[in-house]
């Protein structure tokens, strides 16, 4: 799925609201009307990683960021700048194992439903391609 790359390194910037050093994507694959791929590559300097890996809030605000990407390429294409989303609740997640340093977390992201001004999505994080985690996470857009 790797085929042409949308947004990756500084540019992704302009997709989410957050900054350096609560950056938890740096590569958004693809993206279209009810879901996108997201990745990460973990580094040691990286605010979530605990002795070589890449701990549980971690894995969650990486899959929260993942879908603000796909959130913020959608305002993107509109011609708006993205908004800020909140976690409302985080609903089924497991996580399977912790990602080590080094590791590529791929991420897809699906979006379930939208209605007043909140999102579902459904997350799932694979390392070369077995999933390490995953789960729903409802998602409050704050208006301007």
């Amino acid at each position: 799925m790797d085929g042409n790359i949308l947004s990756s390194g500084e540019s992704i910037l302009r997709l989410l609201p957050q900054r350096p050093p609560m950056i938890m994507v740096d590569t958004l694959y693809s993206a279209g009307g009810s879901g996108a791929e997201t990745g990460l590559v973990v580094s040691e300097d990286n605010v979530f990683c605990l002795d070589g890996c890449l701990i549980e809030p971690g894995i969650i605000e990486h899959s929260a960021q993942s879908a603000a990407a796909f959130s913020g390429y959608r305002y993107f294409e509109a011609g708006e700048e993205p908004r800020i989303g909140l976690i409302g609740e985080i609903k089924t997640f497991r996580i399977e194992r912790l990602p080590r340093t080094g590791e590529c977390i791929r991420t897809r992201v699906r979006l379930l439903g939208e209605a007043f001004g909140m999102s579902l999505v459904e997350t799932e994080s694979f390392i070369d391609g077995v999933r390490i985690a995953g789960g729903q996470i409802k998602i409050f857009i704050q208006e301007d």
